[in-house]
């Protein structure tokens, strides 16, 4: 049984925390937060709770921050890479299945001669 810290998308930290952790403001937690760019979960009291998922993605944020983007410019780009990564998956997927109906069978009742 794993333990909630192992889950890379367990809600576990604090925006006091994260905050700490990324040596970013609070107060800019709350806005990215206001602007949907990363929306951490909320405890059973109404207060922010990240995962390390969502710290990977508020240390994104912060890199395209410094290269100039705005936060609905950053938004647009994380939804067209988890738009990106949802259509990889499906064509994966349909390759895999694909490739199963294209597999030669080794079928016991073949009595075919070549």
């Amino acid at each position: 049984m794993g333990l909630p810290f192992d889950d890379e998308h367990a809600a576990v930290f604090t925006v006091g925390q994260v905050a700490d952790m990324l040596q970013v403001r609070q107060a800019f937690l709350r806005r990215i937060d206001e602007h949907q760019v990363v929306s951490p979960q909320r405890s059973a009291g109404g207060q922010r709770r990240y995962s390390r998922s969502e710290i990977g993605r508020i240390q994104q944020v912060t890199a395209m921050m410094d290269q100039g983007m705005t936060l609905p410019a950053i938004r647009r780009i994380i939804e067209l890479q988890c738009e990106l990564a949802a259509i990889t998956r499906e064509r994966d997927e349909l390759a895999a299945r694909l490739a199963a109906l294209n597999a030669p069978r080794n079928d016991p009742q073949d009595h075919r001669r070549g």
